[in-house]
């Protein structure tokens, strides 16, 4: 595989199930499971070799600067806290902002990714959620770090078609 991908574009892999897709994602977060590696070519992001990188380097770019919302969104989120929780640690980690501000981040982008009641589903579990719920979830918080990079394995799949409309829209601004 090889390809480049200028800032500000669209890119996207099409193909049959099952034939790479999802790892082509993955090694480009350099997070392959098992025994998955990169054996030729690099991976560059903003002209650095990511495969150069330590593990805290890599660890500092994902979920900053690059974000990628996963297929199956549980994978994602911790059964065991509230998603509005969940979502708040992102600008808390990475851009040291207070509770305050971001609870009221997450508030705004739980509502821009068009979830009703936001506010009680911030003090959902993830159970708790529709898989189209948690979906949306999983998305917000991949935008919150307003990533320079982001990667999308079939977002919305578990959307209906209004609310996946929407989602482009908000992903493509």
């Amino acid at each position: 595989v090889s390809f480049a991908l200028a800032r500000g574009r669209v890119l996207g892999l099409v193909g049959e199930s099952g034939c790479g897709k999802s790892t082509v994602a993955l090694a480009i977060m350099r997070d392959l499971p098992g025994y998955g590696r990169i054996t030729k070519g690099q991976i560059k992001f903003k002209g650095r070799d990511m495969g150069e990188m330590s593990e805290d380097e890599l660890r500092q770019l994902r979920g900053s600067q690059i974000a990628m919302v996963y297929q199956e969104p549980m994978a994602s989120l911790n059964p065991s806290m509230r998603v509005g929780r969940q979502l708040m640690e992102v600008p808390i980690i990475h851009e040291k902002v207070s509770k305050t501000e971001a609870r009221a981040r997450v508030l705004e982008m739980v509502k821009a990714v068009k979830l009703p009641d936001p506010e009680r589903i911030m003090e959902s579990y993830p159970h708790q959620l529709s898989g189209g719920q948690q979906q949306r979830m999983v998305i917000a918080m991949a935008l919150l770090s307003k990533p320079a990079l982001l990667l999308l394995d079939e977002p919305t799949t578990a959307l209906d078609v209004t609310v996946e409309a929407g989602i482009v829209d908000l992903v493509r601004e």
